[in-house]
């Protein structure tokens, strides 16, 4: 199995779709996720957060994840990308690409790895509060809440 994991400070950029994958072609189904920072954590607005690791651990911990995917999924590539120090809301903080022979296995370990990574890997996040007076864009205003 191909596999890259990358701990990074640098924005991630969106991956332009190759268009065709490389031979050989038994891969029929190429899964990707983007995690974005929302405007808001626990309900209150946040300028974006701060990400920290320990990183050697965190790549031994990423690197025995890859191993039980590709013992419980035919699998044949999974990359990952991570941002580490300060990610404004609305930026990406994780990419996540699995290639596998039917789209089934690649949601699954896509999603399975995901939810590990997040319960496992030595990555915490802090939020950084908005300032007074902002809210998220995402969230509707409710006149009713916010008088004039």
């Amino acid at each position: 199995m191909i596999n890259e994991i990358v701990l990074t400070r640098d924005p991630i950029t969106l991956p332009v779709c190759p268009g065709r994958l490389p031979a050989p072609y038994d891969q029929g189904a190429v899964v990707q996720f983007f995690g974005a920072v929302r405007g808001e954590e626990a309900g209150h607005p946040v300028a974006g957060l701060e990400y920290t690791a320990f990183e050697a651990m965190a790549r031994h911990q990423f690197s025995k994840l890859l191993q039980n995917v590709e013992s419980r999924w035919p699998v044949s590539s999974v990359r990952l990308i991570h941002r580490l120090g300060w990610v404004p809301g609305g930026d990406i903080s994780l990419w996540v690409e699995v290639i596998a022979p039917h789209r089934a296995e690649a949601f699954a370990a896509c999603e399975w790895l995901i939810s590990e990574m997040k319960r496992v890997v030595p990555i915490w996040k802090s939020a950084r509060p908005a300032p007074l007076g902002t809210i998220p864009s995402e969230t509707p205003l409710d006149a009713s809440q916010h008088p004039a």
